[in-house]
């Protein structure tokens, strides 16, 4: 089921005990609570770990303007960027404002992007409810002790979230490892 900002932040008040809300503009305190908070909680949550539904790979755009000093090359980053992952097998970069700078002449980054909601799959919508759930708590409860119990099953939440993310791949085989190798 593709799920929309107003909805996750609607499931995060019912967590909390508060009524949904129907617009995150509707002038509620529980709708600006979660206006003010949904962004920067999810964004954060996104660019926690290479998911593997926000991750993705691009070759960058290289920009007329060199960089003034270290690196030889500047490269706009993508729209929606969040967190790089690599720049290209053994590439050196740095991130500065929104351009990459590297000594390479072309990048091909991988990288964490903000997809949209409804995008999200299930473990990671069930996370987000839930660290919006903590986060909304004290500015609607002002109940310190329900926050960390709520900020604890969000952790809970995440690392589930993780663990089902991660088995969406092959598992890399160890190889070249000396240890291996000496049993014969």
């Amino acid at each position: 089921m593709a799920l929309t900002a107003l909805e996750l932040c609607s499931r995060a008040l019912l967590r909390l005990g508060a009524p949904p809300i129907a617009s995150l503009e509707e002038g509620t305190a529980e709708a600006e609570i979660a206006a003010g908070l949904y962004a920067g909680a999810r964004d954060a949550l996104l660019s926690s770990h290479p998911w593997s539904f926000a991750t993705g790979q691009a070759t960058l755009a290289r920009l007329q303007a060199p960089p003034v000093a270290d690196f030889a090359f500047a490269f706009q980053l993508p729209a929606g960027f969040l967190r790089a992952l690599s720049a290209g097998r053994g590439v050196a970069y740095r991130l500065l404002e929104d351009r990459l700078h590297t000594d390479a002449p072309q990048v091909a980054l991988s990288y964490v992007f903000r997809p949209d909601e409804a995008a999200f799959p299930p473990f990671f919508a069930a996370a987000l409810v839930a660290r919006l759930a903590a986060e909304f708590c004290i500015p609607l409860t002002e109940n310190t002790a329900r926050a960390q119990l709520l900020m604890q099953q969000a952790e809970g939440e995440l690392r589930a979230a993780r663990r089902a993310d991660s088995q969406q791949a092959t598992v890399q085989a160890i190889g070249g490892f000396p240890l291996v190798s000496v049993r014969g």
